[in-house]
């Protein structure tokens, strides 16, 4: 039975990482520093791969996506919470939190099957090199992307209306700096069993899947490096799946961590400081790990960067002339 207090939200608290007034000019600097750099360095692989002709392949098709779901990923969560350290307002609309949850789902659950594809684009290159362009086709990529999309898209509709047919009791707080599906599934009044059971079997088979597929591409990929017989083609070989792989342990290692340890301590806390670093910072490492490790991407970003640069160089001459 529904309390009797239970009734439809028009808004929420989010309580964020401090209530002390003295950290907020902190935290806003910090996290405004970290958003602009996401999407920034983000935006900038983008325009490497869509500037640079030899950069159009499979493995770049996959990254730029990747990209793009990072920054949106990102601005799912970031922007709501400067405004409210800016406004000094904890406030968020029933309507709001929802929309951030539902989003939220999506681009987290993009990030997974994207990781996924990618591992998978390697295996091939790897392990099938003769025949990768023939299996890694135009075709087959832009399927990978959109069923990736669709499965977001479906999840998301499932966990968002699974939300809506619960009831909040009057001033609900939530002890996170954004409208998480665990924290409010716990925050109901009404029965939540339902919710827990989709929730949880939507993980194992939604996250489980992808992350047992990356480990077994990732499995036949290492079993391929071991009988290359020179040093250099072992190397070489490892060499285009190291960006891949440090994005998918930071990425996976970091939000398991979130999960297994908030489970643990059942600090709600925690669990909010915790998630900044698959929310927010890894997103924010993924270009740098990418263009650090990427001789191709570190020539296309010179001549991005270096363009604007060298035009300045010469307009200068003849704007001092006049």
């Amino acid at each position: 039975m529904k309390p009797a207090n239970a009734t439809r939200m028009s808004e929420f608290l989010l309580l964020g990482f401090s209530e002390e007034p003295e950290l907020q000019p902190l935290i806003f600097g910090l996290f405004l520093s970290m958003y602009l750099i996401t999407v920034f360095g983000n935006l900038l692989i983008i325009l490497a791969i869509s500037s640079e002709s030899h950069l159009h392949t499979p493995m770049y098709f996959f990254l730029a996506n990747l990209s793009l779901v990072d920054i949106c990923f990102t601005s799912t969560t970031v922007p709501k919470m400067l405004w409210n350290i800016q406004t000094q307002s904890k406030v968020i609309t029933y309507a709001g939190c929802i929309t951030q949850m539902y989003f939220f789902i999506i681009f987290s659950g993009l990030d997974i099957y994207l990781l996924a594809v990618m591992a998978y684009d390697r295996f091939v290159a790897i392990c099938q090199p003769l025949h990768y362009m023939a299996i890694m086709n135009t075709r087959l990529c832009g399927l990978l992307v959109l069923v990736s999309w669709t499965t977001s898209v479906l999840h998301s509709l499932l966990q968002t209306s699974m939300v809506l047919r619960l009831s909040f009791c009057t001033e609900v707080e939530i002890p996170h700096f954004f409208c998480e599906l665990n924290q409010m599934i716990q925050l109901a009044c009404s029965d939540t069993f339902l919710n827990n059971v989709v929730m949880y079997f939507a993980a194992m088979l939604l996250a489980g899947g992808p992350l047992t597929g990356i480990l077994y591409s990732y499995s036949k990929i290492v079993s391929s490096i071991c009988r290359i017989s020179s040093a250099q083609g072992k190397y070489k070989a490892f060499s285009t799946c190291a960006s891949h792989l440090s994005v998918v342990s930071l990425f996976f290692c970091t939000s398991l961590g979130v999960y297994l340890s908030s489970a643990a301590t059942q600090s709600s806390h925690a669990s909010a400081v915790a998630s900044v670093m698959y929310t927010v910072f890894t997103p924010m490492l993924n270009p740098f790990i990418y263009s650090l490790r990427n001789n191709d991407i570190k020539t296309a970003l010179k001549r991005i960067i270096g363009a604007p640069v060298i035009l300045g160089l010469k307009l200068c001459p003849r704007l001092q002339g006049s």
